[in-house]
């Protein structure tokens, strides 16, 4: 009987995809990684770190956000979420006995807010829906997006010369990562001309 596979032209082909190392595989085809900005001097490395920190407006509020790879959920301060959404208890969601850990220490969920964050873009803002972890006693002076909406939005991070972050399909309209200083002034939400000036100070960090 014919083998099915002479039936067929075979072709072996090579994936393209990252290959992980085990002890049985040959090095080869060694070569440096390229360093695309200025190397730091010997010993100061630690100090050339940068954080994937950018602007957004939720509820109209200017808030910071980290796009924290490393995160299994997306989370907030109590604290913070108090600076930046005064009252946000009346709109929280029961959260079920879950537990919850950063650095070995465990985090205790308060809630989860609901809510949209918009990144705000020359070429068109980007809103996403997203909850939000609400912990006791979460320090940290932004909201954490954590892995699954990097995931479920496509958020590409770009490390080359130029840091940037997209969203979704359109790699074209490039989002800036911020540089701005840690503590923010709280504005009420009742002032409609806090919006108008945010757009116009950080538009100019997009990246067209």
């Amino acid at each position: 009987m014919e083998n099915i596979t002479d039936l067929f032209e075979v072709t072996e082909v090579h994936t393209h995809l990252p290959q992980y190392s085990k002890d049985c595989h040959n090095l080869i085809n060694m070569q440096d990684a390229r360093i695309c900005k200025t190397k730091p001097t010997r010993g100061k490395g630690y100090t050339s770190g940068a954080s994937y920190i950018t602007s957004i407006l939720i509820n109209d509020i200017e808030a910071r956000i980290n796009l924290d790879t490393w995160a299994f959920c997306t989370c907030v301060g109590k604290d913070y979420q108090q600076a930046i959404l005064p009252g946000w208890m009346n709109h929280v969601l029961k959260i079920e006995d879950v537990q919850f850990s950063s650095s070995s220490n465990n985090m205790y969920p308060l809630g989860i807010l609901d809510t949209n964050l918009v990144l705000p873009h020359a070429a068109g803002s980007v809103r996403m829906k997203t909850e939000i972890v609400v912990m006791e006693n979460c320090t940290s002076q932004h909201i954490i997006l954590g892995n699954y909406y990097l995931n479920i939005y496509g958020i590409d991070i770009n490390n080359h010369k130029d840091r940037y972050f997209t969203i979704g399909e359109n790699k074209r309209q490039k989002f800036a990562f911020s540089n701005m200083p840690k503590q923010i002034s709280i504005i009420s939400p009742f002032e409609n001309t806090y919006k108008d000036r945010f757009v116009a100070n950080h538009l100019s960090l997009s990246i067209n």
